[in-house]
C-alpha cells in the first residue's frame, strides 16, 4: 500500500515535470493537494531532485526567460521566484537587475503599449505605473522614459 502511494507520487510528479519545469516548493504544493501533506511527497520530490529530474536551477532559468519574453521586469520576476521557493543566491545568478537588457526591455514594452512618452504629467504618471506594475525598477523606468 505504501509502495503504491510512493509510485503514484513519483508518476504524478514526473507528469507535472514533463509539462514544464517546477520548483521544489511548487511540486510539493501540487502533490500535497492530491496525495495529502505527509513526508512521502517531500521525500519523493527530494529523490527526483537528487536524480536530476527536478531542478530549481533549470526552473529559474526557464522562468526568467519566459517572463522576460512576456515583457516583465526584474523586480516582478524576483518576487515571483521568491514566492516559488527559489533561494536568493540562485535568483541573483539568473537575474542581474543592473544588466542593460532590462532597460531595453522596458523601452520596448513601453513603446508597444504607448508608442511615445507622454508630455503631460497625468499621462506620464500612468505610463510610469504601467512599467512599475510590469516589474521594472524606478531607475529603469526613469531611464526608459527619458527623452533625449
Amino acid at each position: 500500500m505504501q509502495c503504491d502511494k510512493t509510485r503514484d507520487i513519483r508518476t504524478a510528479a514526473i507528469r507535472l515535470l514533463a509539462q514544464r519545469e517546477h520548483s521544489q516548493r511548487e511540486l510539493i504544493r501540487k502533490l500535497s493537494q492530491r496525495f495529502g501533506d505527509d513526508g512521502q511527497v517531500a521525500a519523493g520530490v527530494a529523490q527526483l531532485a537528487q536524480e536530476g529530474l527536478q531542478s530549481d536551477t533549470r526552473f529559474s532559468e526557464a522562468f526568467v526567460a519566459m517572463r522576460r519574453r512576456k515583457g516583465q521586469g526584474p523586480v516582478r520576476i524576483r518576487l515571483e521566484l521568491e514566492q516559488r521557493g527559489i533561494c536568493s543566491n540562485l535568483i541573483d545568478s539568473y537575474l542581474d537587475e543592473s544588466d542593460s537588457c532590462w532597460l531595453e526591455l522596458a523601452r520596448e514594452v513601453h513603446a508597444k503599449r504607448f508608442g511615445e512618452v507622454a508630455r503631460d504629467s497625468k499621462a506620464l504618471a500612468r505610463q510610469m505605473r504601467f512599467l512599475q506594475y510590469r516589474g521594472f525598477s524606478p531607475q529603469q523606468i526613469r531611464a526608459a522614459l527619458a527623452t533625449d
